[in-house]
């Protein structure tokens, strides 16, 4: 069965060059075969496409309608591979990218405008959302994710360090006092998370590798961490967050860090997370170096602590 693509190419070859024969020479074909591909179209289509005879080759009405579709449809294609193939080349195209939260409007949303002066032909969605979200089923070519990878046929990338960090605001500390072991943080109201097992809601673990777990006492539980930071801003409770979310509260003075006999969990890392292809698609690449490139060597929340 011959190829319906390949016979319409060798259909408007045949009526630009006048004749079987000359269509064949100009597509390195047999005369043979340039004739089966015709009658191959014709057998499908149940018409004539010719006018035969010995002196000129004419198009019958219905052959000049299907010429016109054909024109139409391979001209798309050309379009369509030559834009395909451009966009291997060069960024472009819609990016679909999904982050944590509180991390997108600190540390993705303020970097997109350069972004998109440097990339001007990629149109970036952005999602965020504090589960975990499926790039395959839910179409995302792109996301970033803090915390621990599952084994998955997933790829991923290591952006960045995050650290935590235990703090409150001096209203808080001045009117309560400041705990210097693990064990005085049970007598403290601690701002629980509700998402993380680790610094989560009922219990929050120290030490590096979170050797040391102690239970605590909330008056407020949340699933996002700016809601936390903002009622340790008001002096509820005591925080204990990634740096990313208190930078700059750390570094104006309104929240104060707290240094207890055990240290605060070592952290998580942020990676870039995306679906394997042969070809990593020019825009996915563009934004996982974007962003490398701005998290490296040290990340800007960890800055926040090295600079006055």
């Amino acid at each position: 069965m011959l190829d319906r693509l390949t016979s319409m190419q060798v259909f408007v070859r045949v009526v630009g060059q006048g004749s079987f024969a000359a269509a064949a020479r100009s597509l390195n074909l047999s005369q043979t075969m340039v004739t089966k591909h015709v009658s191959a179209l014709e057998n499908h289509l149940g018409i004539a496409l010719f006018h035969r005879s010995t002196r000129r080759l004419s198009l019958t009405e219905p052959g000049r309608l299907y010429l016109d579709r054909c024109q139409i449809l391979l001209s798309n294609l050309e379009d369509m591979e030559q834009e395909v193939s451009a966009e291997a080349l060069e960024p472009r195209g819609l990016l679909r990218l999904n982050t944590p939260v509180s991390f997108a409007i600190r540390h993705v949303a303020p970097l997109l405008p350069e972004f998109s002066r440097r990339y001007p032909l990629v149109t970036v969605e952005l999602g965020v959302d504090d589960r975990r979200v499926d790039p395959i089923t839910e179409g995302w070519d792109l996301t970033l994710r803090i915390g621990h990878l599952p084994p998955s046929s997933l790829k991923a990338r290591r952006l960045a360090h995050i650290s935590f960090t235990l703090c409150a605001a001096p209203s808080y500390l001045e009117q309560h006092g400041t705990p210097k072991t693990v064990r005085e943080l049970q007598q403290h109201n601690c701002l629980g998370y509700t998402l993380s097992d680790a610094v989560g809601s009922t219990r929050w673990s120290f030490g590096l590798n979170g050797e040391r777990t102690i239970p605590i006492h909330s008056t407020l539980r949340a699933n996002n961490g700016d809601v936390l930071r903002t009622a340790a801003l008001a002096g509820q409770g005591i925080l204990y967050q990634p740096t990313f979310i208190v930078a700059d509260e750390l570094r104006s003075g309104l929240l104060r860090p707290i240094t207890l006999d055990m240290p605060v969990l070592h952290g998580p890392d942020l990676h870039a997370v995306y679906v394997p292809t042969t070809h990593v698609p020019p825009k996915v690449r563009a934004m996982i170096d974007f962003l490398a490139e701005h998290y490296a060597p040290v990340p800007p929340w960890e800055q926040t602590f090295t600079q006055p």
